[in-house]
């Protein structure tokens, strides 16, 4: 589902090829807004598994710096957009509890690119995500969530503190509006079309450099 070429061009008036589909990833740590930002960039009705928050789970789930979340994903989110009439992006959301991450391996199948979204006030629930796309050698972009009341840093800040190669592009982007995701994915798609997309080496385990905050004004 990566990339399907196998368009067809249909007889008389209906001349257009079929576009061609590309499969593309949301991933991130637990709360990071990955079924918000699939809601927001979906054409169509987005398929969402989320389910309620337990007293149960809060001893797995850790709710810091997001205290005002009931509901987390299960399974996957999925929607889709279309980028122009040759290209239809398809869109999964991943789980973001490591107990789900199971699912991961199943979802990436044939999958062309990801955007890994990134909470500046829990900049490490995002690690696991950078390391299982670079392990697989699946191009990806960061997409910093800012979320009301969190302080803003610049790109190289959040490139250093994640430990990220220079060609990793980082955007800044609100996964509430339509819009920024769309231009996140735009951002995606261009950095896929121009890098080789050869496995690089896994980060390093150490610990990152801790970020300056600059609070926003």
């Amino acid at each position: 589902m990566a990339y399907d070429d196998s368009s067809e061009v249909l007889p008389g008036p209906l001349s257009r090829p079929f576009p061609t589909a590309l499969k593309i990833l949301v991933a991130g740590g637990f709360g990071v807004g990955k079924t918000t930002f699939v809601g927001a960039v979906s054409e169509i009705a987005p398929l969402s598994t989320e389910e309620l928050l337990t007293q149960i789970g809060a001893a797995t789930d850790d709710l810091t710096g997001v205290e005002t979340k009931t509901a987390t994903t299960v399974a996957m989110d999925f929607g889709r957009m279309t980028l122009d009439e040759r290209h239809v992006l398809y869109l999964f959301g991943t789980p973001g509890q490591e107990r789900f991450w199971f699912m991961w391996d199943e979802l990436s199948r044939g999958a062309l690119g990801a955007v890994v979204l990134a909470d500046t006030r829990r900049l490490d629930y995002s690690f696991s995500a950078v390391d299982f796309f670079e392990q697989r050698g699946i191009g990806f972009v960061v997409a910093v969530n800012e979320f009301d009341g969190s302080y803003r840093y610049g790109a190289e800040e959040v490139r250093a503190a994640m430990d990220l190669r220079a060609e990793v592009p980082i955007v800044l982007c609100d996964a509430r509006i339509a819009s920024s995701g769309i231009q996140t994915l735009v951002t995606l798609v261009q950095h896929l079309l121009t890098s080789s997309a050869s496995p690089p080496p896994a980060r390093s385990s150490s610990s990152s450099p801790a970020l300056s905050p600059v609070p926003v004004e």
